[in-house]
């Protein structure tokens, strides 16, 4: 496997099963702990990020496949959402939740189509459903932790504490997409090294030095 492949497992697992703690309470805590929080409120809000994510990840997958920036998006929307569970730590009205569910509609539509690019383009050959099985299982068995841990977290401590550390674990989540940026600088640090010396290579041949 890969190094990038890699990386955008150990991300999204740290990402995805973050947000697996926040998963079985959020509705309770929009109902019991928001003005203006309904049950009807928690679906509206749900199909507001879904449908922000369906609008803009269509269109946006167009672009970011013919330009040669992912990694630079990928970030962008993954420190967005990871900033959705310290939104719910601090929300007292339903508009708080909306706001944060624009905010997970957009960066989701943004970090979606990068990272399957990323992932696509970077599979091993031969591997390619191996390594999709073991994305799928490992992410599968940490929100199926996390849901209980999360549920457990709010009843004996605090909503807030399970935001907390849903955030925490978005949070390296995203900060692990770095080392990505940093190795494709480097790739094109080497690539433009290598073309000077090919230039220069060939100036030299010309001219019979």
């Amino acid at each position: 496997m890969n190094r990038t492949v890699k990386l955008l497992m150990i991300s999204d697992i740290f990402l995805i099963t973050g947000f697996g703690l926040i998963s079985p309470v959020l509705a309770i805590f929009i109902k019991e702990n928001l003005v203006g929080g309904t049950i009807f409120m928690v679906g509206l809000a749900s199909m507001t990020h879904m449908v922000l994510k369906a609008l803009i990840q269509l269109p946006f997958s167009r672009y970011v496949d013919s330009h040669d920036d992912k990694v630079k998006w990928l970030l962008l929307g993954t420190f967005l959402m990871a900033t959705v569970p310290f939104i719910y730590m601090q929300a007292t009205h339903i508009i708080h939740i909306f706001i944060a569910q624009i905010i997970f509609g957009i960066s989701s539509g943004l970090a979606f189509p990068t990272w399957l690019g990323l992932w696509s383009t970077n599979l091993d050959k031969k591997h390619e459903s191996f390594e999709w099985s073991l994305y799928a299982t490992l992410t599968g068995l940490g929100t199926a932790s996390t849901a209980v841990i999360g549920a457990a977290i709010a009843q004996y401590f605090s909503f807030k504490v399970t935001f907390l550390g849903a955030g925490l674990m978005a949070m390296i989540g995203a900060l692990i997409l770095f080392t990505l940026e940093k190795k494709r600088v480097k790739t094109e640090k080497v690539a433009a090294i290598n073309y000077h010396k090919k230039r220069k290579l060939i100036h030299n041949n010309k001219h019979g030095i």
